[in-house]
């Protein structure tokens, strides 16, 4: 390490001979001897078989060591995550400001027009590893700014004179993920008093689209009441309390689908439940599908490398879902973006389309990235086959993911003799499963294949299934095999009945 910090120096110096024991030189390597005693303590493994063992492991923060979170070093302790009530941080507030401020202007350079309303998944991430960009940046598009105390705990807010603000104030439609509703209900409650605060503001309704969709929802009801303007202000909503996931991902998976409203009623049905200040969990499924019929634009972001919209089924299951849900029922075309902050200091907001093509070309097509996965042989192809069911779910929610990546994904991992052999050698039921969700893409109308592409699919299944029969041996039962049977509400008599009876 001493050495890279040299390196480093003399290019910063332009090739001067750096003398390590003379100020500022001596404050840098006394840095990074402490940086490499503390990742050197780290002991992984060694905690995790002393807590197998029922032993005591010291705590520790939480947090990203590429965010510049040194003090999570050493790892393999316990950690604990922060005070939610420093939520969010001054430096956090000046990230989500300019993220709002980027998405404001691709809507308005696009559209020409300001967007009316942003849904948003506001995951924990948001709050554990970026002190609440995210929190911020509704806030912001809100039109109002966090108040802080003498020791950074956040105490409220104040409202932003529309002078001040330059603009329209925006609306938020939130789904906030089960472990933010269940570990952060201040920063809920919070972002909820501030809507409230908003939507009661005597100010001009092309100003306030807060107080316009409240006022719309309240006049569609046609009976006004306390109870109707607190329905009309609940913006903040999730799974029912005790569950998780957001609904739309598993009828994908199972393929029970037939067509977009299909999604959109089992997002609606699965995630119509408020929260905020006062509100736990209250069956507000209508008031949900009020809130999506005025949405211009679906949001989510990227806060580091670690971690990518691939990762996991809940970011295609809720902001995909979010975006099915949201042009069913609004019958106008949505707009998918998401942000980046990777470098808090160079903000950006792009096209989800973009995203998926810029996390295929780094990661899922990368060889480097392919060769590394295939070292943990069985684990490996799983993974990459998990990652690959969650393209399709990307493009069975939202449309945007371009044939290309598809043909590639097929020439990569199936068509090519390496990967396929790497393969059937540890793992077949993993391209099985692969190959089954690109013929599913391909037979719904999501996929186009390329000539050579379809001719080799269809013949390459038909290998794969002799690979499994094979390793099954003398076990008897039925292969799913190529054919995709779907099932939906109607198949589904209890579900099909409560469905209905939610989505009135």
């Amino acid at each position: 390490m001493l050495k890279m910090a040299e390196r480093t120096a003399q290019g910063i110096e332009q090739g001067t001979k750096v003398n390590w024991n003379v100020y500022p030189w001596t404050k840098i390597r006394d840095r990074i001897l402490d940086l490499n005693r503390r990742i050197e303590e780290s002991k992984e493994i060694e905690a995790l078989l002393h807590g197998f063992e029922a032993g005591y492991i010291p705590a520790g923060p939480s947090g990203l060591i590429t965010r510049g979170r040194d003090d999570i070093l050493p790892t393999g302790r316990n950690f604990y995550s922060l005070d939610p009530y420093r939520v969010p941080t001054k430096a956090a507030w000046e990230v989500g400001r300019r993220l709002a401020g980027a998405v404001i202007e691709k809507h308005l350079k696009e559209e020409g027009r300001y967007p009316k309303n942003i849904a948003v998944f506001w995951m924990a991430n948001d709050i554990m590893w970026a002190d609440g960009e995210g929190m911020s940046q509704m806030m912001y598009l809100l039109g109002v700014r966090p108040v802080w105390l003498s020791n950074g705990r956040v105490r409220g807010f104040e409202i932003i004179p529309l002078a001040e603000l330059g603009r329209p104030r925006i609306d938020v439609t939130v789904r906030v993920s089960g472990i933010t509703r269940d570990n952060f209900p201040n920063c809920m409650e919070l972002l909820d008093e501030a809507v409230q605060s908003v939507a009661s503001l005597d100010e001009p309704l092309d100003m306030n689209h807060v107080r316009r969709h409240a006022l719309a929802q309240i006049a569609d009801d046609g009976q006004p009441s306390k109870e109707a303007w607190r329905d009309a202000t609940l913006r903040i909503f999730a799974s029912r309390p005790g569950t998780y996931q957001a609904g739309t991902n598993l009828a994908v998976y199972a393929s029970a689908w037939k067509e977009e409203k299909d999604l959109s009623d089992v997002f609606v049905y699965w995630n119509g439940y408020a929260y905020g200040k006062g509100v736990f969990g209250a069956e507000k499924h209508r008031q949900l599908a009020e809130n999506l019929k005025t949405v211009d634009v679906t949001y989510n972001k990227v806060v580091t490398d670690e971690y990518d919209l691939f990762g996991c089924c809940c970011y295609f299951g809720t902001h995909g879902g979010m975006t099915a849900a949201a042009r069913t029922i609004s019958g106008k075309e949505v707009k998918t973006y998401y942000g980046d902050t990777r470098e808090p200091e160079h903000v950006e907001v792009r096209d989800l389309a973009d995203e998926i093509r810029r996390v295929v070309r780094t990661k899922l097509l990368n060889p480097r990235w392919i060769e590394g996965m295939k070292r943990h042989g069985y684990k490996g192809a799983g993974d990459i086959s998990q990652r690959v069911g969650r393209v399709y779910g990307w493009e069975a929610t939202t449309q945007e993911v371009d044939d290309w990546i598809f043909d590639d994904i097929a020439r990569t991992f199936m068509m090519d003799a390496e990967n396929r052999k790497f393969f059937k050698d540890n793992n077949p039921w993993a391209l099985e499963e692969m190959a089954r969700r690109l013929m599913e893409a391909a037979q719904r109308g999501l996929w186009d294949p390329a000539p050579d592409v379809k001719e080799a699919l269809k013949n390459l299944y038909v290998e794969i299934e002799g690979w499994i029969e094979e390793r099954m041996g003398d076990i008897k039962g039925d292969f799913q095999g190529g054919g995709i049977d779907i099932v939906t509400k109607e198949e589904v008599e209890g579900w099909k009945r409560k469905m209905e009876e939610v989505l009135k």
